[in-house]
């Protein structure tokens, strides 16, 4: 069996890699297909975040373990495809170079009769040209229930430093 992968790079521009992959390779296996088909050299920090179907963020799983000593946190290279993607949970995001923010979605397309003499992971298809420089994003948040109100309840006023009583020397 052979999970086929659509990774699209989060711009205006159609920029996508179609990736074939066996479900039990790792997620370092794939993050390694996917750097290579982006033409990126792989040395930066990287992560997959499981998603839903309106691609929020749900669980990290690290290039690295950055656990610090914690039971729970998962890294790409204990973790395999088939852990976290299958028929009902089709859907990851996958962060390359933390600096940059290259952010792209990635949907299990279909699962496939794997083929005598092939290679896996497999580039299968590759369209549009990564930009020189990563997308901008717009970082945006709903506002949480109450909270549009809590300046006004306070009578506070964020751009006005002076009168928050700060005490700057506090230390």
């Amino acid at each position: 069996m052979i999970y086929r992968f659509r990774i699209i790079l989060d711009t205006y521009e159609d920029v996508f890699r179609d990736i074939e992959i066996e479900p039990s390779a790792t997620l370092e296996d794939f993050h390694n297909a996917i750097t290579q088909a982006f033409g990126f050299d792989g040395q930066d920090m990287a992560s997959f975040y499981t998603t839903n179907e309106l691609w929020e963020e749900d669980e990290e799983i690290s290039l690295f373990d950055i656990s610090d000593g914690m039971d729970g946190a998962r890294n790409m290279a204990e973790t395999n495809i088939e852990d976290v993607v299958d028929i009902e949970n089709t859907r990851l995001l996958y962060v390359y170079d933390f600096l940059n923010m290259w952010t792209f979605m990635v949907e299990l397309a279909d699962i496939a009769e794997a083929q005598a003499g092939m290679l896996y992971p497999n580039l299968m298809y590759s369209h549009g040209q990564i930009p020189d420089e990563a997308p901008e994003k717009e970082f945006t948040s709903e506002p949480i229930e109450g909270e549009e109100d809590f300046d006004e309840d306070f009578d506070l006023d964020p751009e006005d430093y002076d009168s928050l009583d700060f005490d700057e020397n506090w230390n």
